[in-house]
């Protein structure tokens, strides 16, 4: 997993490393690890040499890495501009080395520019983007290059305008939500948090860590972990000649309901893209169930389903007694559950509450905004690792809080975040999709934790395979579910 690290840690870093360098070594540094990215995007758009580039610099050291990197590119033939957001706070000596090559300042954007270097605002920076920053920001999608093309932006180090400690995006000057939208970032040492959660995630574009000699100073715990995709091949269940379906795991589902069938048939379809070797159904949808996926062992509810290794329970399950009565038999089954949609519903009342403080086996919760909302009577808000983490002490559960950055927190204060997450994955039903194959990992023997960031990893990537074919329906995604298995080495069939 990569570490994602708070501004505070990453200054207590740079400054012990900076304690044992010569003056400037780190903004070299920096700046030489940006130079060579801009230089390999602007090879794709006739090369540096004669290439119009254009710095936008701050008043911190995220203007002199700027400046620096502009210097460099200058030497190689480019002919670089500096719009100074605040004239006589530039970083002097970045400044004097970038005239030094060439460079030249500017206060207005030129008419034609190939490359912008947002150097306006680093992880010091705090509140929203001020005025000039904030115009800057609506005028860069309409520069264009030698080519034609739009301009490529790259952000250093973090977008300006984003807060850095928790992916939100605070109102500039004129009220709105704004910054800047960068192609690429490059970030220097470390991973921050507005670089893989929250909208400003969004903003950061493909995002590349250049090594300082920042790592062997972080210290202490990270904000967060990003799952990758050698923690899922690792943590996926390898087969041994032995296996068979009761060893592999048995996954229960009480999902769908006579109203809300499908639910059922995604669910179902989730558990079986997963590493566990039969699937039981307890519900009213058996029939539906049994006829897209006759390998399931369907009974009428819970109480008839038989053994399992884990529980799903909430999807279109229905709000109603038969639907409580259900979710209490889930509850009282001394193995792990996840409980999603309905059964979040069900719980707002605190009728649950002491079935949930009985149990010793681990809860999967898989909210979206709203139903976190209603689980605590307030949105996640701006910092949403931090709301993830608070709902997970609480309710002393695994929380899966879904977005396009998926955060999964743990009771004792662990956050990790998917990559993988897309647009198209907002379409009804994916949900239940996700719950099926979370349970599956659950049951297979994955730590709580480890199921829910696999499964949101695997669904992510699910997503955006059947998004290649057009727009994408829940179904679409729990077929996609199987090649995308299929693409891990250890995602390998088993005897039945």
């Amino acid at each position: 997993m990569k570490p994602v690290w708070r501004v505070a840690d990453v200054r207590a870093a740079e400054a012990g490393l900076m304690a044992t360098l010569p003056a400037g070594t780190l903004m070299y540094r920096a700046a030489a690890g940006l130079a060579r990215r801009c230089a390999l995007l602007l090879a794709d758009r006739g090369g540096v040499y004669g290439a119009r580039v254009l710095l936008l610099v701050g008043t911190g050291d995220n203007g002199g890495d700027a400046l620096y990197a502009g210097q460099r590119l200058a030497r190689r033939g480019a002919a670089v501009s500096a719009l100074l957001l605040t004239p006589g706070r530039a970083h002097a000596p970045g400044l004097a080395a970038l005239r030094a090559a060439g460079g030249r300042l500017v206060d207005r954007p030129p008419a034609v520019v190939d490359l912008v270097l947002d150097g306006i605002v680093g992880i010091g920076g705090a509140g929203g983007l001020r005025e000039a920053a904030e115009r800057l920001a609506g005028e860069l999608p309409g520069l264009r290059g030698r080519d034609g093309g739009r301009a490529a932006v790259v952000a250093v180090d973090v977008p300006s305008g984003v807060a850095v400690d928790t992916g939100h995006v605070p109102p500039a000057v004129a009220g709105r939500p704004t910054a800047i939208r960068a192609d690429v970032t490059v970030a220097f040492g470390a991973l921050k948090p507005a670089l893989v959660v929250g909208p400003a995630a969004a903003l950061a574009g493909q995002v590349e860590l250049v090594d300082i000699g920042l790592g062997p100073w972080l210290r202490g715990t990270p904000a967060l972990r990003v799952t990758e995709r050698s923690d899922v091949v690792d943590w996926w269940p390898e087969l041994g000649p032995a296996a068979e379906k009761y060893t592999r795991g048995v996954v229960g589902l009480a999902t769908g309901s006579a109203t809300y069938p499908g639910a059922a048939v995604l669910s179902v379809g989730g558990a079986l893209a997963g590493p566990t070797g039969l699937v039981r159904y307890a519900g009213g949808a058996r029939a539906d169930v049994l006829l897209h996926h006759p390998s399931v062992i369907a009974s009428g509810r819970v109480a008839d389903a038989g053994r399992v290794q884990a529980w799903v329970c909430g999807s279109g399950l229905g709000a109603g007694e038969e639907a409580a009565a259900e979710l209490r038999a889930v509850l009282a089954a001394p193995v792990p559950v996840v409980l999603d949609a309905d059964a979040l519903t069900l719980l707002v009342d605190g009728s649950m509450a002491d079935r949930l403080r009985r149990r010793d086996a681990p809860i999967v919760v898989t909210p979206h905004d709203r139903e976190f909302a209603r689980l605590c009577g307030e949105e996640p808000g701006a910092d949403r690792a931090a709301a993830a983490l608070r709902l997970a002490a609480w309710m002393n559960a695994v929380v899966l809080l879904k977005g396009d950055r998926t955060i999964v927190a743990t009771p004792d204060g662990r956050a990790y975040v998917n990559p993988t997450g897309t647009p198209a994955l907002a379409t009804g039903g994916t949900g239940d999709v996700l719950a099926g194959l979370l349970g599956s990992l659950l049951a297979a023997g994955l730590a709580p934790e480890r199921a829910a960031a696999a499964a949101a990893y695997l669904h992510g990537l699910a997503g955006r395979e059947a998004a290649r074919s057009g727009p994408v329906t829940a179904s679409d995604v729990a077929a996609a579910l199987r090649p995308v298995v299929a693409g891990l080495p250890h995602g390998r069939p088993g005897s039945g």
